[in-house]
């Protein structure tokens, strides 16, 4: 029995770039050492032309989605490819690319998530604030808004104003409470909603009339 002289995928070089697949990466090398200048430009400018067709619809209209084609075709012949680039092409090596600085983590709060990031936001900018009705009236907000927010994430039991009180005091360290005489939260809540829906109708009708 003859033995087949079979080459397998994992003896293979690895393939630096999966979206053009091996074929593209070999056509690459084998374009690296055609002799005359004149073919070898021709048939690396073909295969940047396969590796469009290749490629998504939609980038093939990008400015610089050339210019990326030509770099991964320097990247995979090891920048040892000697052909010009198109006039406006930059060739970059990977470790020259400026490199975007990390998006720091949003911060989330510890204590009582279901309120949400935004509570606790508003919670800290009434600590800031002076005292006096206008504090006491944002306190208010601030604790009506709670209330929702529980009743949303809880909607299975009731949910009690002494609950959102108590909370409200632990968020801010003892530093905001509600003053004596407030109205239930329900109904601070309603009228807040009611608020926001007459500023959205007149904000429409404005609109009609400019």
């Amino acid at each position: 029995m003859n033995n087949l002289d079979i080459e397998y995928n994992t003896e293979r070089p690895d393939i630096q770039f999966p979206e053009y697949g091996r074929s593209i990466q070999e056509m690459l090398l084998h374009a690296k050492t055609i002799e005359s200048p004149q073919k070898r430009q021709k048939t690396v400018e073909s295969i940047i032309g396969l590796m469009i067709q290749l490629g998504p619809q939609g980038n093939r209209n990008m400015d610089d989605y050339r210019e990326k084609l030509w770099n991964h075709v320097f990247a995979l012949t090891n920048y040892e490819l000697e052909v010009n680039v198109p006039s406006g092409i930059v060739i970059r090596r990977e470790e020259d690319r400026a490199k975007p600085q990390p998006l720091g983590y949003p911060t989330t709060a510890t204590r009582m998530r279901h309120y949400g990031n935004s509570v606790h936001a508003l919670i800290q900018k009434a600590i800031e604030m002076p005292e006096g009705p206008k504090r006491e009236g944002f306190v208010e907000v601030i604790a009506s808004y709670m209330k929702l927010a529980y009743k949303t994430w809880n909607k299975e039991h009731y949910v009690s104003d002494d609950i959102v009180k108590e909370d409200l005091e632990i968020l801010s360290n003892g530093l905001l409470l509600l003053h004596e005489g407030h109205d239930s939260l329900d109904k601070l809540a309603a009228g807040v909603g009611k608020l926001d829906n007459r500023n959205r109708t007149s904000n429409a009708g404005g609109n009609d009339r400019g």
